[in-house]
């Protein structure tokens, strides 16, 4: 059976549990490179991954390509403009081709639309990179990182701050499957996508929404937030203006838990979404969440492959 990741709900919450304790110990075990053999079973020895950016990207783009490598395997990196996709060649015949030369397809773009074609017309697994929509990867490498840093997922309060976009569309998913609790403060017209709060609702999760950032804040064990501007998004500047009450500053953190987390999945405009002395601070995780994009790509490429 091929497994495709374009949502967290196509994994589920026991898959996404295993993916984060087969990501625990892998981490664990490459700290110990040299001295350990991290990954000597190569699982995906001769097994090639095709990348397809049709948006900038750093960790994504690293991530996937290290932990194809490290588990035995290849990447391949295609651009969106130099392809035949970026002279108007089908996402479903793209799809058809590469399912016959390659193991399993990641693709970064802006419609979410494209990523189901993909996966509609792929015989091979189709991950989501990131899409307008959500951002699945992300967050199993963000729940990788709040468990690391010993909090229990069922329960959890995670408080969100700003834009309410595909990322945090995300988080609200993965609310309902690990069962833990969202506030999202944002700006008026900026909410989350309607189908994730009601479908987080329906699987026992508690979410708010509110205009308040201090009231999103209040007693949470996790704050987050993300760059207010997206790439290729227009009217920057009237959103600055309505997004500059969510700011994670000092003031903000202080009403969150006093060993609360901060997280940010990067790039971070300093200044604008987040304070300086927050982002350096000791509550902040965002380098561990860089970094465990890595672990938690090579558990999402194995659960893909049927071998998780």
């Amino acid at each position: 059976m091929t497994r495709h990741l374009l949502n967290l709900a196509d994994a589920g919450g026991d898959a996404i549990a295993m993916m984060i304790g087969d990501a625990i110990d892998r981490k664990a075990a490459r700290a110990e490179w040299p001295k350990g053999r991290p990954d000597t079973d190569r699982p995906l020895d001769g097994r090639v991954l095709a990348m397809i950016f049709e948006k900038n990207s750093t960790r994504t783009r690293v991530s996937f390509d290290m932990a194809m490598r490290q588990l035995g395997g290849t990447s391949l990196v295609m651009e969106g403009a130099s392809t035949q996709l970026g002279r108007g060649e089908s996402v479903a015949d793209t799809a058809r081709v590469l399912s016959r030369m390659v193991d399993a397809i990641m693709i970064r773009t802006d419609d979410h639309a494209k990523a189901e074609e993909m996966a509609r017309h792929a015989t091979v697994p189709v991950i989501n990179g990131l899409t307008d929509q959500s951002h699945p990867c992300q967050i199993v490498a963000d729940l990788l990182t709040v468990v690391e840093r010993g909090k229990a997922l069922p329960g959890l309060e995670v408080a969100w701050l700003g834009d309410g976009n595909n990322v945090l569309n995300s988080v609200l998913e993965a609310a309902g499957l690990m069962k833990f609790n969202v506030r999202a403060g944002t700006p008026q017209g900026y909410d989350p996508d309607d189908a994730f709060v009601s479908m987080a609702r329906e699987a026992g999760a508690s979410v708010s929404l509110t205009r308040d950032a201090e009231e999103a804040a209040a007693g949470a064990d996790v704050v987050v937030t993300d760059t207010w501007i997206s790439m290729g998004q227009e009217h920057a500047h009237n959103k600055l203006a309505a997004m500059a009450p969510y700011q994670v500053n000092a003031r903000l953190m202080a009403c969150a838990k006093p060993d609360a987390i901060f997280l940010h999945c990067l790039p971070a405009h300093i200044g604008e979404e987040v304070t300086e002395d927050v982002f350096e601070s000791a509550q902040s995780a965002v380098f561990d969440e860089a970094e465990n994009r890595l672990h938690a790509q090579k558990s999402i490429l194995l659960w893909a492959f049927g071998l998780l």
